[in-house]
């Protein structure tokens, strides 16, 4: 196991999913052609767990808000580290993001994503 993943969690209103989906699909082809092998954003759909702190509350969500949990899988940390420092800097990145966080509009919060990158531990396959 080498591979390496990005995880990060955010909450999006609903009224943006798919303006955000747009943009979302371009952003992972960007992070594909910096070095992702793959690149995954889920919507929550069942967010309680009895007896657990659920996405909902850590990331503090707002009744007309949706939670998106993705990664991004890269083939080792080496090549992550590397995405890492050129994707920022791609030109389409920045017009995108500036298009998310309009604060007129505010599509995306990033003081509000969650995020990490994460080292092989487990891996089991069907």
């Amino acid at each position: 196991m080498t591979n390496y993943i990005d995880g990060f969690v955010f909450p999006i209103p609903r009224v943006y999913l798919e303006e955000y989906k747009k943009v979302a699909e371009k952003v992972a082809d960007i992070w594909k052609e910096y070095g992702a092998i793959a690149y995954f954003e889920f919507i929550g759909d069942e967010l309680h767990l009895e007896g657990t702190k659920s996405f909902i509350e850590t990331v503090n969500t707002k009744e007309d808000e949706e939670i998106i949990f993705g990664w991004t899988v890269f083939p080792s940390k080496e090549v992550r580290d590397l995405a890492n420092q050129k994707v920022p800097t791609d030109p389409r990145i920045k017009e995108l993001v500036d298009h998310l966080t309009n604060p007129e509009k505010l599509i995306f919060d990033a003081s509000r994503m969650i995020y990490g990158g994460f080292k092989p531990f487990i891996e089991s396959h069907k």
